[in-house]
């Protein structure tokens, strides 16, 4: 019997392989550090959140190339499969992350009753419902049902940004 080189199984499946192990090294660092797990949670709350926003700011970018694009042309599928990707393998699993740790740090760190958290997790509120609008959109494209100009896509791209200036505003000053 001969034996072949081993099918590739996917970039969502090693993605979601590499999400686990880093899910299995924050519950051990957590187990085993106690409080000093605090700091390595955070550097990885951090990393989720950098990932997360490059998503949140390609992917409207990707639609308003998309917008502009034939359906059914090669362009237009090369664009569905990009947007997925980017949502399944990335955008999803990085924001998921971030705030199962986000909201572990604020438990942790006795950041519940502070002004400034509750101001900063309403903005992340509205950052998550607008991936999920983003979802939305994506499949709409997938169906090649999108009903907004490249033009408002242009617009729409800029949320993410203010609300990440929001955001870093309140957890780096704290101003309340």
């Amino acid at each position: 019997m001969k034996v072949g080189p081993r099918p590739d199984p996917g970039p969502a499946i090693r993605a979601g392989i590499a999400l686990g192990a880093v899910a299995i090294g924050v519950l051990v660092a957590i187990l085993v550090l106690g409080d000093a797990a605090y700091m390595w949670v955070k550097a990885v709350h951090v990393m989720a959140i950098i990932a997360w926003m490059a998503g949140m700011l390609y992917l409207p970018r990707l639609f308003v190339y998309h917008a502009d694009a034939a359906p059914g042309s090669e362009l237009s599928e090369t664009l569905k499969v990009m947007e997925h990707r980017l949502l399944r393998i990335i955008i999803g699993p990085a924001m998921g992350l971030a705030w199962i740790l986000g909201l572990w740090l604020a438990w942790r760190g006795g950041l519940l009753t502070s002004g400034w958290f509750h101001a900063k997790l309403a903005f992340v509120i509205v950052l998550s419902g607008f991936h999920g609008f983003l979802s939305t959109s994506a499949r709409r494209f997938a169906e090649d049902a999108n009903t907004l100009p490249s033009r408002r896509w242009r617009l729409l791209n800029e949320i993410p940004a203010v609300l990440m200036i929001f955001i870093v505003f309140l957890v780096i000053v704290k101003p309340f």
